[in-house]
């Protein structure tokens, strides 16, 4: 049996995150909520799932697709939708954190902290990030002189796992050590709900991998991320 963050998204958009999908997503196919994120999946190679995707990334632009590297998923792709470009991507667990880290201010940021949250993940680019990202939170996030300079959240729930997500740093504030911190505050806090805690990130981006290697997670699988066309 393959393990369930294998299919992350479909795992979580058919339980833990169904009120984020669009209303035509059913059972072949489901789609998160565009102003939310990018993701869709099918049920399975299905013809008729298959068409359903297909029928979802043209009502829906713009959607991505995350599955297991090599598994016959990660060939699914919907007719007559142009794959923009395929990434590599290492998708990492940690049931413990290391020891150390730094005490840190932060605030759980708001409806209010929407414009600066998109602004920063835009300028930073740590994946993914739409208008209503924040909905599938909390974020937590460190100001300067009111200014949002750093932020980490969560994002995709599967039954016993949540994916830690949208950890970025302002590059004029690079090297405090805001990152690390963060993220060991939400994924302190997601351990706590007896949840393991996953991530994904850029493969062959080796200091992000030592850098959360340095936080207690460790490699689990490799995943192929398909943006498919606008």
């Amino acid at each position: 049996m393959s393990h369930p963050l294998d299919r992350a998204v479909w795992n979580a958009l058919t339980t833990r995150l169904s009120p984020f999908t669009t209303p035509d997503s059913d059972t072949l196919a489901v789609r998160i909520d565009p102003g939310v994120g990018v993701f869709l999946a099918a049920a399975d190679g299905s013809p008729a799932s298959v068409a359903r995707l297909g029928a979802l990334a043209r009502c829906h632009p713009g959607a991505g697709l995350v599955e297991a590297e090599g598994s016959p998923m990660a060939a699914v792709l919907p007719k007559a939708v142009p794959v923009v470009r395929r990434i590599a991507l290492v998708q990492m667990m940690a049931t413990t954190l290391t020891p150390g880290g730094r005490d840190l201010p932060f605030e759980t940021l708001t409806e209010a902290d929407a414009p600066a949250m998109l602004a920063l993940a835009t300028l930073t680019k740590p994946g993914p990030f739409r208008s209503k990202t924040r909905n599938l939170g909390p974020f937590i996030g460190v100001k300067r002189d009111g200014e949002l300079i750093a932020m980490a959240g969560r994002r995709l729930r599967v039954d016993g796992f949540t994916e830690l997500s949208g950890v970025c740093t302002h590059p004029d504030h690079r090297g405090q050590g805001l990152a690390a911190a963060l993220s060991r505050a939400v994924a302190g806090e997601i351990l706590a709900t007896g949840d393991s805690v996953f991530l994904h990130a850029f493969d062959g981006h080796d200091a992000t991998i030592a850098f959360y290697r340095s936080l207690g997670f460790e490699i689990r699988a490799r995943m192929t991320y398909t943006v498919l066309a606008d």
